[in-house]
């Protein structure tokens, strides 16, 4: 790995790592703060998620895109395939397992803060067609947005965007909007509030990883002039040394 891709995949560990450290402490605390009320402790659990995300974008953002979410980079990965930029299949590589670590990591710090032992199993499953379905809406949206700001160059707005839809979502969908392959893995570490069992987590990914297919047709759909306006971008920029991590 080199020192390029090291520095980018440790962000992306740790920017996980909090991500799932805001996710699952702010469940805990809701659930201590707000004890018989499920609808108060998802308003609070909520709220601090989306605030989390879009200060983690901020952080990171600069540092490694702050993609922060196997399929965030899947469908990196594959716009770059098509116009040229964007991560290689080594990073990729570099950038899930970075997310996957770091998310496990996330939930042991949640839980060392809040004295609970470092990991619990959770037993809370969560399963069903319905909830499927909301993975897919959840994750397809989150990455039409991203992909809606990055080919109308509005990035600047991403953080409070993307923290927006997912605070929104955990509210308008089934699910409460996982979203993410990692966060939802690091969740089976958690018999807490935030926490999904290792049978249930498997059908959650499996509609994530499906939602990329539907993002991407989407983003094709109505996008097109923007996606050959950025191929046109690529093919007529001048050569560029070739970068270290390609």
């Amino acid at each position: 790995m080199t020192p390029d891709l090291l520095r980018r995949a440790s962000a992306e560990l740790v920017g996980t790592g909090l991500l799932v450290t805001a996710v699952v402490g702010s469940g805990i605390a809701a659930t201590r703060l707000s004890p018989g009320d499920v609808g108060l402790q998802l308003l609070e659990n909520s709220i601090a998620t989306a605030f989390a995300l879009g200060a983690l974008i901020l952080i990171f953002g600069p540092v490694s895109g702050a993609h922060l979410n196997p399929v965030v980079s899947l469908a990196d990965r594959w716009q770059a395939r098509r116009t040229g930029a964007g991560l290689s299949t080594r990073d990729l590589g570099a950038y899930v397992v970075a997310q996957v670590l770091g998310a496990v990591g996330g939930t042991v710090l949640a839980h060392l803060m809040f004295g609970l032992p470092a990991v619990t199993v959770s037993t809370h499953r969560r399963a069903g067609s319905g909830l499927w379905l909301a993975e897919v809406v959840a994750t397809a949206g989150l990455l039409l947005l991203i992909a809606a700001l990055t080919r109308t160059r509005r990035t600047a707005v991403a953080p409070a965007a993307v923290g927006a839809w997912i605070g929104g979502a955990y509210w308008f969908t089934a699910s409460t909007s996982f979203a993410n392959p990692a966060v939802t893995i690091g969740r089976v570490f958690t018999d807490t509030f935030a926490g999904i069992a290792p049978t249930s987590a498997a059908g959650f990914v499996a509609a994530q990883l499906a939602a990329v297919g539907v993002a991407v047709a989407a983003t094709t759909w109505w996008y097109p002039t923007v996606r050959q306006r950025d191929r046109a971008a690529v093919e007529l920029a001048p050569a560029q040394p070739e970068r270290a991590s390609s």
